[in-house]
């Protein structure tokens, strides 16, 4: 049976435990997306506190594709070197790191860039403001700019890729009827949906070789009308398997929602963990391919009954991280009480300020007991 604390491998990737720091946005990157020294000791934190596999925060494969402010880039070769000081950080202190590939779409932020976002379908009720529906011309030049990301995470020494399709970001637009309404090879059918993934695993594929950890984390489910439903989403995940896609991690919802969120709030009880549990069991019965699942995880209780119970090959975890990011070792040392975040989302707001995400329900407890 597996267990959390013993080692495996994705790919010929070792990893010491089945716990895996979900990406996240930090908001410590410079604002041409460089690495900063804070975002380096944010993952050498991650390291030393036990965590088997870091993701690193998404990183936008092309400037029009920039999700939030002081997002880490991938998008130009001038990017490796600060990169390669982060992956070497990470591995001095024994851990593995794999970083995301990601494209905002229809939701890059407009106040950065001169030209309307790039939309999979651009329809009446998408935005507020203009948007630019994606042209046969702009796929191809998505997919080199996937493909060129992947390459120059190899060079800077990163352990893997994984390509974020999950959220409401570009590849799920793409695999979701809600935003995808195209009438051409990449619209309509689930297959046709999937296309867009197929291609850029194929081309990543090519640009790190078969033997490189390459990585996708989607929804398995929009839980929204007219969105991405779970019976699809698995059979785009079998076609990503047959591709040659070696794990996936299984999130959910759209960060247009509050209620059914990536983050949803207050997970104060065992009964709200885990909120992507039935759409893992489908997944694991029908993939072969180690499942990652993400999703409000807080017990190490519940995390043992996931492998117990064959529902996820490892276990993910963000926001709790945030707060403690050596929680992991706390639970290997015999500390087995539930993660002490709280679920309240305030970690975000400080991002948005230039102050990077940090805990500040932590910062105000830590205040009043000085």
């Amino acid at each position: 049976m597996k267990t959390l604390f013993e080692a495996s491998r994705i790919n010929g990737m070792e990893l010491p435990n089945r716990f895996v720091r979900s990406a996240t946005w930090e908001g410590m990157a410079t604002a041409e997306g460089e690495v900063t020294p804070r975002l380096i000791e944010t993952m050498t934190r991650l390291a030393r506190g036990g965590v088997g596999l870091i993701v690193s925060s998404h990183t936008y494969v092309s400037p029009e594709g920039q999700a939030t402010p002081w997002q880490l880039g991938i998008y130009k070769d001038e990017l490796i070197p600060g990169l390669k000081k982060m992956a070497e950080a990470v591995h001095e202190c024994g851990g593995r790191i794999v970083l995301q590939l990601a494209h905002a779409g229809a939701f890059a932020v407009e106040s950065l860039r001169d030209h309307p976002p790039l939309a999979v379908s651009n329809y009446e009720g998408l935005a507020e403001s203009p948007r630019r529906e994606i042209s046969l011309q702009d796929i191809t030049e998505l997919v080199a700019a996937f493909a060129d990301g992947a390459r120059r995470a190899k060079a800077a020494g990163f352990d893997g890729v994984e390509l974020h399709a999950a959220h409401g970001y570009l590849l799920s637009q793409f695999f979701s009827p809600l935003y995808n309404r195209r009438k051409d090879a990449y619209g309509g059918s689930t297959s046709n949906r999937a296309r867009i993934g197929l291609e850029i695993l194929s081309a990543v594929r090519e640009s790190v070789g078969s033997d490189y950890p390459v990585l996708m984390k989607m929804n398995g489910q929009d839980y929204s009308r007219d969105g991405l439903v779970r019976e699809e989403s698995v059979q785009m995940a079998k076609l990503l398997e047959e591709a040659g896609l070696d794990a996936l991690e299984l999130s959910g919802g759209l960060l247009k929602s509050i209620k059914t969120s990536p983050s949803r709030p207050r997970i104060d009880t065992v009964q709200k963990e885990v909120y992507f549990r039935e759409d893992a069991r489908l997944f694991k019965r029908e993939l072969n391919i180690p499942l990652i699942l993400v999703g409000g995880i807080r017990s190490l209780e519940v995390a043992e009954e996931l492998l117990e119970y064959g529902e996820a090959d490892y276990i993910a975890m963000s926001r709790p991280f945030i707060r403690e990011p050596d929680l992991i070792s706390r639970w290997k040392a015999g500390d087995r009480r539930r993660a002490e975040c709280t679920s309240d989302n305030l970690c975000f707001a400080p991002g948005f300020k230039g102050d990077g995400v940090y805990c500040v329900t932590r910062e105000r407890e830590a205040a009043q007991i000085s």
